[in-house]
């Protein structure tokens, strides 16, 4: 009896003692399930990504190293490419276009679409058509907000120099002039902020009420609530499209190039017009320079993440997160 009870409790013992080691291998095949089912679910974005973005960027890396033509096999040459890069007038030309054009552009691009979220904010029942209105040109082609410039920009008899006329103003030759051809081109980017005018409005409308009160309570005007209270509590979301704006302006290539090169346009000043996507393309696809135009492409790499990099150190001193103290 009494050895009968200490084996009795012996195996309750054993039983406790092997309870929690069972509990740990179920959970450990459970996660293995759902880690299994995770990944089915995913498997179609991870194919996509290895085949179509991680294996052409590991590609063009090698491809960087090498002399490639497309119709003999790569040799290699090291930095060779690098080197060039370094020395040709075209690299220098289309950075300096192109960076023109993204720091001036994107702040414009902000401003703009900053003013017109706050007018919509106030428009009370309308907003809702005013947000279509606005977010309709996003929708029309790069091509064809290309032919739009020429259209539109004519020196001649443009649309923009005969408005200009009706107030006396002689406009300038926007297609033709060096001096004229980026900030045509910045003017027209404008007409695509339908985008960031919707994501704006969107954090405007999510800035506290009470926060409003508070500043007019101790008799903030307009400009003082404007920035105390509106930019710091938007400031996450005008972040979000300065970053996204300045890697879309540093890779400009549709417009310019359906405006300036496209269909063997050699009329209008094609060099004002360079930006470095445009050289790229042109090394690639017309020279045939597969290897160079692969360097030009890591090159404009390193400039992104440099530039986004110094962005994100800004932002820790001027963006504001609720969550954060």
């Amino acid at each position: 009896m009494t050895s009968t009870a200490v084996r009795a409790g012996g195996g309750a013992q054993h039983e406790r003692f092997i309870a929690p080691q069972e509990r740990e291998r179920n959970r450990k095949r459970a996660s293995r399930r759902n880690l299994g089912s995770a990944l089915l679910f995913l498997s179609p974005w991870i194919v996509g990504f290895v085949v179509f973005t991680a294996w052409p960027m590991i590609y063009s890396a090698y491809l960087s190293l090498t002399d490639y033509d497309v119709i003999n096999d790569p040799e290699f040459v090291g930095f060779a490419n690098y080197a060039e890069m370094a020395s040709d007038p075209k690299v220098l030309l289309a950075l300096g276009n192109t960076a023109f054009f993204t720091f001036v552009q994107v702040p414009l691009y902000v401003i703009v679409s900053l003013v017109l979220a706050l007018l919509l904010d106030r428009a009370g029942r309308a907003s809702g058509f005013f947000r279509t209105v606005f977010f309709l040109p996003k929708m029309t082609p790069p091509v064809a907000v290309g032919v739009l410039f020429l259209l539109l920009f004519n020196g001649q008899n443009g649309l923009i120099n005969m408005v200009l006329g009706w107030f006396g103003i002689d406009g300038p030759s926007w297609t033709t002039d060096p001096a004229w051809v980026k900030p045509g081109l910045i003017i027209m980017s404008l007409w695509t902020v339908g985008a960031s005018v919707i994501i704006l409005l969107a954090a405007l409308r999510n800035v506290p009420e009470t926060l409003y009160e508070s500043a007019k309570l101790d008799g903030a005007g307009f400009w003082r609530t404007a920035v105390s209270v509106t930019l710091p509590m938007i400031s996450p979301a005008l972040f979000f499209i300065i970053i996204v704006n300045t890697i879309a302006g540093l890779q400009t290539f549709d417009e310019a190039y359906t405006a300036f090169f496209g269909a063997g346009n050699t009329t209008y000043s094609n060099d004002a017009a360079l930006f470095y996507v445009i050289y790229l393309f042109q090394q690639a696809f017309e020279f045939l320079h597969m290897g160079y135009a692969s360097a030009l492409a890591w090159g404009l790499f390193l400039v992104i993440m440099v530039v986004t990099a110094i962005q994100l150190v800004v932002s820790r001193r001027l963006v504001y997160y609720e969550g954060e103290r």
